[in-house]
């Protein structure tokens, strides 16, 4: 069994670099709120040793056990999503009812989704790979799995997860060659979908007022932009130095999880901005070649999937916080990269690294 350590190394370097930074971006705060400086960084690392062994342990499965319980993972993940809509059993945290709380530990289920959701399509897409360009018999099933998973997920609601499935999956599904008008229609149908979700919550409007101006209303929905700027904006080349920023101190709202990366900015610079984004460039740069080395079609997919999730997450998350695109939920964090370990290697064996 054969490791790619190209891959290990910058999933593990970003993994430890990310620790550092929840440490300097949250201490302050989790000195204030809780007198103890290393809260955040406690939980990190903790989620970072069950990852772990979750690699050590998922390493030992046979790959092909994903694609023959792939239904019945999404039936798990299925049923995840309707009990954190219960109240009582799901949690509630910023507005949104998308946790369970095991001790002090929260869990979201849409997390699993996306992993369930990308090993069905995957299963899927090989399966019916010759009636693919059929849109009735090939993609419209599918697509209607896919759909009531984006509901379950928007009652919770959360948008900014729900976006970052849908177009990881039409990423997967694009990659397997389908006719270029069914992703016209498809962005016709997700684009009248967008202004109805904005009718229905008009706190969605107010992101994308405070995007197009967020000085309009500086102490509210423009609030988080503009402090991330104010982070960015003046970073220079080496930034203010470790531990040095500003920003974090009760400026910018979630340093240590959505605005992580203008941490990573104001202390680091360009470069660390550079250094950071070179990593993850060499991860979606070895998952594919993976992808591309892959003789089963599943495990082809399966990889092509899971390196695109994240990297289609850091994309959205730098547009984010840099104001290139309306604020949402979507993270910046390292230990989403422990999956991609989970991939499909070994040229010609088709093997799990």
């Amino acid at each position: 069994m054969k490791i790619d350590k190209p891959l290990l190394f910058a999933t593990l370097t970003l993994i430890i670099f990310g620790i550092i930074m929840v440490y300097s971006s949250s201490n302050v705060w989790a000195l204030y709120k809780y007198n103890d400086s290393f809260k955040f960084v406690k939980s990190q690392i903790l989620f970072f040793l069950i990852g772990l062994i979750l690699i050590y342990l998922l390493q030992k499965i046979n790959p092909s056990l994903y694609e023959k319980y792939a239904n019945h993972l999404l039936f798990l993940c299925f049923i995840l999503l309707i009990l954190v809509l219960i109240p009582g059993v799901g949690k509630v945290r910023n507005g949104s009812r998308s946790w369970f709380g095991i001790g002090p530990l929260g869990i979201q289920p849409s997390e699993f989704s996306k992993l369930g959701l990308i090993i069905y399509t995957s299963k899927y897409l090989a399966h019916n790979n010759r009636h693919i360009k059929d849109i009735k018999k090939g993609l419209l099933p599918l697509f209607i799995i896919i759909l009531s998973f984006f509901l379950l997920i928007m009652l919770e609601p959360d948008f900014g997860t729900a976006m970052v499935i849908i177009l990881s999956l039409i990423g997967l599904i694009f990659i397997a060659g389908p006719k270029l008008s069914f992703f016209l229609k498809i962005g016709f149908l997700g684009l009248l979908g967008i202004v109805f979700l904005i009718i229905i919550a008009p706190y969605r409007l107010e992101r994308i007022i405070s995007y197009l101006n967020p000085w309009s209303d500086p102490l509210g929905s423009g609030f988080q932009i503009i402090q991330s700027l104010y982070a960015i904006g003046p970073s220079s080349l080496l930034g203010t130095g470790f531990g040095n920023s500003i920003q974090k101190n009760f400026y910018l709202p979630e340093p240590q999880t959505d605005f992580i990366f203008s941490i990573i900015a104001e202390e680091f610079g360009f470069i660390g901005v550079l250094f950071c984004l070179s990593l993850f460039l060499l991860i979606f740069y070895r998952s594919i070649k993976i992808s591309l080395n892959q003789k089963n079609l599943f495990y082809k997919y399966l990889t092509f999937g899971l390196s695109f999730s994240i990297t289609l997450q850091v994309i959205l998350n730098i547009l984010v916080v840099t104001g290139t695109i309306p604020t949402t939920g979507v993270t910046f964090r390292g230990t989403h990269l422990l999956h991609t370990l989970f991939s499909p290697y070994n040229k010609g064996k088709n093997k799990i690294a």
